[in-house]
C-alpha cells in the first residue's frame, strides 16, 4: 500500500469523511470535553503542522493522528496531568511564546476495517517525524488504553501493569507503543474531566441514572459519579503516560 502523509488542513476535501471515520468508535460523552472545547480552535490555528492523515493510492484516508507542543523537563514530577492539561499548557505557552521541546502525540487512529496491520505504529512514527521537523527533541503520549473501558473499577496503576505471556502488556494500544520502544511512565490519573447536568449524562450514556452514586457507563474507562442534588456528573479519565524514543 503506497501511503501519504498530509498536514490535515491541506485537505479539506477530505474533512467531512475524516469526521465519519475518527467519531465512530469513539464514546459520545468524549466529545464533550470541556477543556478541549475551549481549545481546540487555537491548536487547529497554532500546531496544524502536527494534524497529519495518512491516505492511500486511492486517495482514502487510512489514519490519522494530531498532537501539540510544549515544554517539558523530562521528570514525571514536570508531566502534564493528561490529555486536558497537555492542551492548556501548549495553548499557555504559545501565548506566552515560549519554546516547546515535546511534542504529545495526543490521538492517533486507523480506519475501522483496516486495523490489525501495523498501521496504527506508522500513524505514530509519522506523527513523531512531524514533531522532529518541529524541533521537537521528546515525543510523550497519555495513551487511553483500549481495553480498560471492560475493567473499569480497577486502578488504571494496576491495569497498566498487566501483561500477557510474552511479557507484554496486556492492552492492545499500550503493545504498539511498547513494540516502537517506548516506555510506561506512570498513570495519567486525571487526564480528561467530562462534568454535564444528569439529563446530559443519560443522553451521552444511552442508560438511566435514577439516583446519586456512582455508575458504570459503556465506553468509559473509570466510573461516572452522579449528584442528583447538584444535578451533576462527572467522570475523571485515567490515561497511561508513555514515552518514545
Amino acid at each position: 500500500m503506497d501511503l501519504r502523509t498530509f498536514v490535515f488542513g491541506a485537505r479539506p476535501d477530505l474533512h467531512e469523511r475524516a469526521h465519519e471515520i475518527f467519531s465512530a468508535d469513539w464514546p459520545e460523552f468524549i466529545f464533550h470535553d470541556p477543556v478541549a472545547d475551549q481549545y481546540m480552535a487555537r491548536v487547529r490555528e497554532w500546531f496544524g503542522e502536527l494534524s497529519l492523515l495518512l491516505v492511500d493510492d486511492e486517495d482514502q484516508i487510512v489514519a490519522g493522528g494530531w498532537g501539540v507542543p510544549l515544554r517539558w523537563d523530562g521528570s514525571l514530577p514536570d508531566l502534564p496531568d493528561g490529555f486536558d492539561d497537555s492542551l492548556t499548557r501548549a495553548v499557555g505557552l504559545r501565548e506566552k511564546e515560549g519554546r516547546a521541546d515535546t511534542l504529545v502525540i495526543a490521538a492517533a487512529q486507523v480506519r475501522g476495517d483496516l486495523q490489525g496491520r501495523g498501521l496504527a505504529a506508522e500513524m505514530l512514527h509519522r506523527l513523531a517525524a512531524a514533531g522532529e521537523r518541529a524541533g521537537l527533541t521528546r515525543v510523550i503520549a497519555p495513551v487511553r488504553p483500549t481495553l480498560k473501558a471492560r475493567y473499569p473499577l480497577t486502578p488504571m496503576e494496576q491495569f497498566m501493569s498487566w501483561t500477557r505471556a510474552d511479557n507484554t502488556p496486556l492492552d492492545p494500544w499500550l503493545r504498539t507503543h511498547h513494540r516502537m520502544g517506548a516506555r510506561i511512565l506512570c498513570a495519567a490519573e486525571r487526564s480528561m474531566v467530562i462534568s454535564g447536568s444528569v439529563a446530559e449524562w443519560e443522553e451521552w450514556a444511552d442508560i438511566a441514572l435514577p439516583a446519586s452514586g456512582s455508575y458504570v457507563v459503556p465506553g468509559a474507562l473509570a466510573p461516572v459519579l452522579i449528584d442528583r442534588t447538584v444535578d451533576l456528573g462527572e467522570l475523571v479519565e485515567p490515561n497511561v503516560w508513555v514515552r518514545h524514543q
